[in-house]
């Protein structure tokens, strides 16, 4: 059975931000219509915002650690070919060319320890061969060192993985709130393109979100925002067919006709291709008045944000950049002003806003502070109960439950090979089912149809044997994942045996163990990364330091082969260099070159008998 799940964060108050003003919101309305409107069951949808009600006995509260339990403990729930709503509203940040989602707790000058990459949640839901729609609705931190491009990292991930992305912006612009409309720009163009594109078709959504945001954004007085979307070719509707409820009441429009000066008489005629809500709407608002140009400040209050000149939203946090030049993904087309009035306007504006806050500064600078927010929301009991989490969570798949024992995963009995006729009655019937004995889904359904054979019948210890065979069927796939430290996927499987098999427990504790080795082999992927980052071709000593810091990797534990796989090739390349210098008759420095080369390498040896033929040489000489 497929299922649809969603997840929405959104984030108004930080600990080391500035606060937002609609991103809760924001969040609320995507989960609330995806409930109410299209039928998501409330159980599969997660709401993670400053005032959430805790999930059970667990706070949703969205810290780094709170997101990432929680993303644990959904992975465990989704099966291949679901569909996966993840909408995110809140700060973004860049980091090293590294797109990160900044939680409650994140903190601008800690983005590596605090932040939550983008692209590892990217990887992980295309491992779990989900349908998935990312949705990130991303604020800058205008005038801050986190105030760098975001979005072209995720963009290329999108294009990578093939997963739909959607961007409240091109990475060189900034999104922008109001309070007149409770919500982003864009989620206000997403929210109202959702309640005309039914099935959630992907590229009228695109086409709707594209229009309608620029528009909103010259209407409002407020810098273009062009939102940045990636759509695969044949990208699944995302939506029930039957979700839209064809009998319930109409949703109230978020843009009320009279926020809108138009001439419904001059409206040019929409495209075919639209939906025709989408329709209605672009013929009433195509031809707003070009009068209303934006008109903006590029003065920042005391606490860092950008402020509109005549807009009553002085409050609404938000920012400011010039449209982006580039065409990052696929944005609309933006409007222009005539740069004689640009300079008008900015420059009348600019003069009184400069005015007012010098004299606003100048009498309240005593009052002005930074004050951390207050993290009272997320009690104390959850901090004690929940482990600090690493940020690829694709690595903690699934959790396990506390009460599994801790057998040795050598001692799982083996159902397969013990007795092959009842293999071979076992694959058998996987053909009359026209499934395969190499897909782990495939061996998942068969247990589930073989499980609906009740006690009693006549095939139900036939069936009992089978599930037993395909279970271990489902471990042996595993088993070969995790060998080639595909952990995510080995985990995934090994998660498929039900619980009523006589191998689940000792899978749980392998489940465990595949856990505990994919952090050790990631946490040493990282320090071989840091030992690449080090070398400089044609400089010997950087090898050397190199060597140095990939010995760090403990033996026995998985990466320590390629670690010395990269100690041995980066000796070999100390050596080379050594030789190139001893042939140029340098044997001083081909010697101190060769010395750098560490004992325990394959080039130790050589090196060494080099540098007695060089010491001999340069005797000689």
């Amino acid at each position: 059975m497929t299922n649809y799940w969603a997840i929405a964060i959104g984030i108004n108050q930080y600990e080391l931000f500035q606060p937002l003003s609609c991103a809760q919101n924001d969040a609320e309305a995507i989960k609330d219509f995806l409930v109410t409107a299209e039928g998501f069951l409330p159980k599969n949808s997660l709401l993670m915002t400053n005032t959430s009600p805790p999930v059970g006995e667990k706070s949703s509260y969205p810290t780094k650690d709170n997101i990432l339990l929680f993303l644990e403990d959904l992975a465990q729930s989704w099966q291949p070919q679901d569909y996966l709503w993840f909408f995110f509203s809140g700060y973004g940040v860049n980091d090293n060319d590294k797109d990160y989602l900044m939680p409650a707790d994140g903190n601008p000058d800690q983005v590596l320890e605090t932040g939550i990459e983008v692209r590892k949640i990217m990887e992980s839901l295309a491992a779990a061969k989900l349908n998935v729609l990312l949705i990130f609705d991303i604020n800058r931190a205008f005038g801050t060192q986190a105030d760098a491009p975001v979005g072209q990292d995720i963009i290329n991930a999108a294009k990578e993985l093939n997963i739909p992305v959607m961007l409240s912006c091109q990475p060189e612009q900034f999104s922008h709130e109001s309070t007149e409309l409770n919500h982003g720009f864009f989620t206000a163009a997403l929210m109202a393109a959702l309640r005309s594109c039914p099935g959630g078709n992907l590229k009228d959504l695109e086409s709707y979100v594209s229009s309608l945001t620029p528009q909103l954004c010259q209407h409002h007085w407020r810098p273009i925002q062009n939102p940045a979307t990636v759509i695969p070719e044949n990208s699944p509707g995302m939506l029930p067919v039957s979700g839209l409820n064809e009998n319930s009441e109409p949703t109230e429009n978020i843009f009320p006709e009279e926020s809108f000066a138009v001439l419904r008489s001059t409206a040019p005629q929409p495209q075919e291709s639209q939906p025709s809500t989408y329709k209605a709407w672009w013929a009433e608002n195509q031809t707003a008045n070009k009068s209303s140009e934006t008109t903006i400040s590029n003065n920042s209050q005391p606490d860092g944000k950008s402020i509109l000149a005549t807009s009553p939203e002085l409050k609404t946090g938000s920012r400011f950049i010039p449209a982006a030049a580039k065409n990052y993904a696929k944005p609309a087309p933006s409007v222009s002003t005539p740069i004689w009035q640009q300079f008008i306007i900015w420059g009348g504006g600019s003069m009184v806003i400069v005015g007012l806050m010098t004299t606003f500064l100048l009498r309240n600078q005593a009052s002005f502070r930074f004050n951390k927010i207050s993290t009272s929301l997320n009690n104390n009991s959850n901090n004690n109960n929940t482990t600090t989490r690493s940020s690829e969570f694709a690595d903690s798949l699934p959790p396990i439950p506390n009460n599994i024992p801790t057998t040795s995963p050598s001692n799982l009995p083996r159902v397969s090979n013990s007795d092959p006729q009842k293999r071979n009655q076992a694959i058998s019937e996987l053909g009359k089912m026209s499934l395969s004995s190499t897909q782990p889904s495939d061996l998942s359904q068969a247990i589930t149809i073989a499980q609906k054979i009740l006690p009693g019948e006549p095939l139900y210890q036939q069936a009992q044997e089978n599930i037993q065979v395909w279970s271990q069927m489902i471990l042996d796939l595993a088993q070969e994942q995790a060998q080639q430290r595909n952990y995510t996927d080995a985990i995934a499987t090994a998660a498929l045996i039900p619980q009523n098999s006589v191998l689940y427990p000792q899978t749980q504790a392998t489940i465990k163990k595949w856990r505990l080795e994919a952090k050790q082999y990631n946490s040493n992927q990282t320090i071989l990364d840091a030992a690449q980052g080090l070398i400089q071709p044609g400089q010997a000593s950087t090898y050397n330091r190199a060597i140095a810091v990939a010995k760090k990797v403990p033996p026995e534990q998985p990466g320590f082969n390629l670690a010395q796989q990269s100690m041995n090739r980066w000796s070999e390349e100390i050596l080379d260099l050594a030789k190139a210098r001893a042939a140029q008759g340098d044997f001083t420095t081909a010697i101190e070159t060769a010395s750098l080369i560490p004992e325990s390498t394959v080039a130790y040896e050589d090196a060494q008998d080099a540098i007695q033929k060089w010491r001999g040489k340069f005797t000689v000489k």
